[in-house]
């Protein structure tokens, strides 16, 4: 679900990053440096310009920006085709000037660059790949045909053939480098940060159900007194009808339905936090976040021990959401990809503690295996996997596992358990994917005086 859910964000219209209002501004510094380089151009160098088409041209521009400053909204986010107009209209817009002023003599003429770049940052490829096509084919076009740049006494300010070609292939360069860098680079972003998105989305729901399992356990645990209270006082006004005590009894009765109508009430308002369930065994921890995958036709070996130079003693550790998390998510990929088995690894020692996955699955293609933790790590879709309908195997779901289990200070490998390129017969038994994560004990482990320490009473969620 996490990695179709990240799919279809990935289609919207990357355009609707960006605001009217930014291309605006940018326009009036481009607009405010045209200005003066043609007041530089006339009274210092005192060259001889069509100051009547370059102010036209400059005038279109103040013209446009005015109008889409009064007509539109300062929160305006451009669509798609918005966005690609206005870029293409300051593409052209500088080019006529390039076209007035000198072509590619104009050393102004690699600002070209700068609405290419943007378009990378902001819209889609198809609508790069054109504004960028129509870049190149206007600075081609200004190299040829211009009008030259002269001074006040007619001499023409031009660049040797060679130099000029050059420069035309610099910008040529750029355009293609720039727009391809600026592309990748806004992209991996945005990636990342829907990646990031999707983890703290699973994380709130992995505590959402840890919170609950608490309320739960709290409701079990502190309703059994009274209830049993009440079954044993009932039991006796139903012997004894004609005693005495009876009085006392019905006001025993009363006030334990009271004591449980506070409970209830309590609960209902905010909810208690069960101390037991902030700490179990590793072993438990590790099987409770591989519990869900179990009957799913695949069997699942357990093999929790300490390891060379560890205590018998299982260590108790911290009940987190991230380390129940990450182990299911890894635990569900082991499952999908296993023939038919599925090992689970967990051993410990004075100074670490560690989790081992394994299945008998074909292993994780040689060439994502140094990308494994990536999100989106497959830029176009897989056909559909039988053994997973509907996964598009976009690494989603591995991103959020590796980020929340480093996040308690875990430390991540991957790895096959055999040559891929090995008969099958030859293989091993475990010769599929390896997941290891290993903590330092004291990071995830409870202290071993506090394992001695009475829980004591639960405690209040506040609200």
């Amino acid at each position: 679900m996490t990695d179709s859910f990240a799919s279809q964000t990935r289609q919207e219209d990357r355009a609707t990053w960006v605001r009217l209002r930014t291309l605006i501004l940018l326009r009036w510094m481009a607009i405010t440096g045209q200005i003066i380089t043609i007041a530089v151009a006339s009274q210092i160098l005192e060259l001889q310009l069509n100051y009547g088409l370059l102010y036209l041209a400059i005038g279109a521009s103040f013209i446009a920006n005015t109008i889409a400053m009064f007509v539109y909204p300062e929160n305006k986010r451009l669509s798609e085709n918005e966005a690609m107009l206005t870029l293409m209209f300051d593409v052209s817009q500088l080019a006529f000037l390039l076209y007035l002023t000198g072509g590619l003599n104009n050393p102004f003429a690699l600002l070209i660059l700068a609405p290419v770049t943007i378009s990378a940052a902001t819209l889609r490829l198809k609508s790069t790949l054109l504004l960028g096509i129509m870049a190149l084919a206007l600075i081609s076009a200004v190299g040829f045909y211009h009008i030259p740049l002269r001074t006040a006494d007619g001499f023409i300010l031009r660049m040797p053939d060679i130099l000029a070609f050059g420069f035309w292939i610099a910008i040529v360069i750029g355009v293609l480098f720039l727009g391809g860098y600026a592309y990748r680079v806004t992209g991996e972003t945005h990636s990342m940060s829907e990646a990031l998105l999707a983890t703290q989305m699973a994380l709130a729901r992995e505590q959402k159900l840890t919170d609950l399992g608490g309320v739960i356990a709290a409701a079990a645990h502190e309703l059994g007194t009274p209830l049993a209270t009440i079954k044993l006082v009932s039991q006796e006004l139903a012997e004894e009808l004609d005693d005495e005590i009876l009085r006392e009894d019905a006001q025993l009765i009363r006030d334990q339905a009271d004591r449980c109508r506070d409970i209830l009430r309590d609960m209902g308002r905010a909810g208690k936090d069960d101390l037991h369930l902030k700490t179990a065994p590793l072993g438990a921890i590790i099987r409770e976040a591989a519990e869900p995958h179990a009957q799913r036709g695949k069997s699942l070996h357990f093999d929790v021990s300490p390891a060379p130079g560890g205590d018998n003693e299982q260590p108790t550790i911290r009940r987190q959401p991230e380390i129940i998390h990450g182990i299911r998510n890894f635990v569900q990929n082991a499952v999908d990809f296993a023939e038919a088995n599925v090992w689970i690894d967990v051993h410990w020692t004075d100074e670490v503690v560690l989790v081992r996955i394994i299945d008998d699955g074909e292993g994780y293609p040689n060439h994502l295996l140094g990308r494994i933790g990536d999100p989106f790590v497959r830029k176009r879709r897989s056909p559909p996997d039988s053994r997973r309908p509907g996964y598009e195997g976009m690494g989603l779901g591995l991103f959020i596992a590796k980020t929340l289990l480093e996040r308690t200070g875990a430390e991540l490998s991957f790895a096959n358990g055999s040559d891929p390129f090995l008969p099958k017969e030859e293989r091993p038994v475990r010769s599929g994917a390896i997941v290891e994560a290993i903590w330092p004990r004291e990071v995830v482990a409870r202290p071993e005086d506090a394992e001695r320490r009475a829980l004591g009473e639960n405690q209040r969620i506040e609200a």
